[in-house]
């Protein structure tokens, strides 16, 4: 049976002053090859006085640039999504002959079309010392990619970082620890250096309580949750994108939505954009005060009965 979930993320940018905001970019959109079934979605801007325009980038991405005419305080973004928690097999797909076993080389036609997938973008001695380490002997591509993306997941512990931008590898590597989006990167550039096209995906992450507790193991999230999240992108031939989680060692699944894919991590930035203000001359250095405020949330509208969350007394009577 299918839970039904409503997703609501809301984003809220003050400013003591008003301002003039530049033509912004916002990647808040379900990606197309979203394997997880999006049943509605909307997008509320304030200041209410504005142009959309709904476009594709160079990715594929889905994005909305929005154009303000007039000065405000406070830009405020509200999003919306109901989805269905469809269980998804991440293994289910097929692959290539040619690509079947690790290592294998990319046909001439697909190889030109993944060249901005196989830049190399670091390649520190930290890291290509790292990518030593990994076992690369040949066997199934299933069987390596689980492989690569657990010993990344056993590398690198996570903690939440709020600075923006992204780590380098040397970095992540040096310090062994880094947020979602550095350990994704990490795993992109490991995955390049192999020889596999990797991409960078930035998306919500969508974690429900389990319906009984788990016997053998840790039984998740005590409440049903949700967040920005990031993770990896690989292509196999055959099978397309196939999604890698380095921040739990798990292959993506119904609670990974993908919202934009690239090349580079700032070009899957949720939000892209800037602004201006008037400044007092009478003030020197004067800077305008911001404030940044976000609130993501999810509940079930739709919970069916089922094996493991039967009908209650109530619901019998």
């Amino acid at each position: 049976m299918t839970i039904r979930v409503a997703i609501r993320h809301k984003t809220i940018y003050s400013f003591d002053r008003p301002v003039s905001l530049s033509p912004h970019i916002f990647r808040l959109r379900p990606a197309v090859h979203c394997r997880t079934p999006i049943k509605a979605y909307t997008l509320s801007i304030e200041p209410k006085n504005y142009f959309i325009n709904w476009q594709q980038d160079p990715f594929g991405n889905i994005v909305a640039r929005v154009v303000f005419p007039d000065k405000c305080q406070k830009l405020s973004v509200d999003v919306e999504i109901i989805a269905d928690m469809t269980v998804i097999n991440p293994f289910d797909f097929f692959v290539e002959d040619y690509a079947k076993d690790f290592p294998f080389k990319y046909d001439a036609l697909t190889l030109k079309d993944l060249q901005p997938y196989l830049e190399l973008s670091e390649d520190s001695p930290l890291l290509i010392e790292w990518i030593k380490e990994l076992d690369t002997s040949k066997r199934s591509i299933n069987d390596f990619l689980v492989d690569i993306n657990r010993a990344t997941f056993e590398a690198i512990s996570y903690n939440i970082r709020m600075e923006v931008g992204i780590q380098s590898c040397e970095e992540t590597l040096t310090i062994r620890s880094g947020s979602c989006r550095d350990s994704a990167w990490l795993l992109v550039q490991a995955l390049r250096h192999l020889g596999l096209a990797a991409r960078f995906v930035s998306g919500y992450l969508v974690q429900l309580t389990a319906d009984i507790k788990s016997l053998d193991g840790p039984s998740g999230p005590e409440q049903d949750f949700t967040d920005l999240h990031a993770w990896t992108e690989v292509y196999l031939p055959g099978a397309g994108w196939i999604g890698l989680d380095p921040t739990s060692g798990m292959l993506a699944g119904e609670g990974h939505i993908p919202l934009a894919c690239s090349a580079d991590p700032g070009q899957a930035a949720p939000t892209s954009g800037s602004f201006t203000f008037d400044k007092n001359p009478e003030i020197i250095d004067d800077e305008c005060k911001s404030e940044f405020k976000f609130n993501m949330s999810i509940f079930r509208i739709e919970d069916t009965p089922r094996v493991t969350k039967p009908y209650t007394d109530d619901q019998w009577n």
